[in-house]
């Protein structure tokens, strides 16, 4: 892609994370990246309780930790991500263990709930930053305990917003439909982000 060429003749791009799904998502659209995963204690961080507002807030907190500690200055483009579950006006994160694991499953089972990614792009040359969201409504099908219990023994959901990973063998099973942006739910709405790299 020309554009993604152009812009990596101008910056380095940098990650700021350690989720593999996000590195995917990234790599299929072409761009070469270096991760550098932000010294953020996301437990201790509240904004507010509207959730596009928290989970923006949080990437822009990462953009900026691993701007803060750039040492190689030249041009860089840093590209930072967070992303919730929320069920009822409820934030769910990543379930503690496994019986938070179940918890949160079946709370999700039959129901609606909606994935928000806060998204940030910073440019290291001005400090200029940009932040967006993105949403995405999910439906869950009703989901049995026997289903739940094999998904959680195989440790997948424990690392994941919610409790499960819509790509994962059986998180894919879990989803009857989805309105709106799919990779918006695995980690990284694409578009958003090209959106905005458009712009730096």
């Amino acid at each position: 892609m020309k554009f993604i060429d152009q812009l990596q003749e101008r910056f380095g791009i940098i990650l700021a994370s350690s989720s593999p799904r996000r590195k995917q998502l990234l790599a299929s659209i072409g761009l070469v990246f270096k991760t550098i995963i932000p010294n953020v204690d996301e437990k201790r961080i509240t904004f507010d309780n509207q959730p596009q507002n928290h989970c923006q807030f949080l990437s822009v907190v990462k953009a900026m930790n691993v701007y803060n500690n750039l040492v190689d200055l030249s041009p860089k483009i840093i590209i930072a991500a967070d992303t919730i579950v929320v069920l009822d006006n409820e934030i769910i994160n990543k379930p503690e263990d496994a019986d938070e694991a179940v918890y949160f499953l079946k709370k999700l089972s039959n129901n609606r709930h909606k994935v928000f990614t806060g998204i940030s792009v910073l440019d290291s040359t001005n400090g200029r930053l940009n932040c967006r969201y993105a949403s995405t409504d999910v439906y869950f099908r009703k989901l049995s305990d026997a289903e739940i219990m094999d998904y959680v023994s195989t440790g997948s959901p424990l690392d994941k917003a919610g409790g499960y990973g819509i790509q994962d063998d059986y998180g894919r099973l879990f989803v009857k439909k989805i309105d709106g942006c799919y990779n918006n739910v695995v980690g990284l709405p694409l578009e958003v982000l090209y959106e905005m790299l458009q712009n730096v």
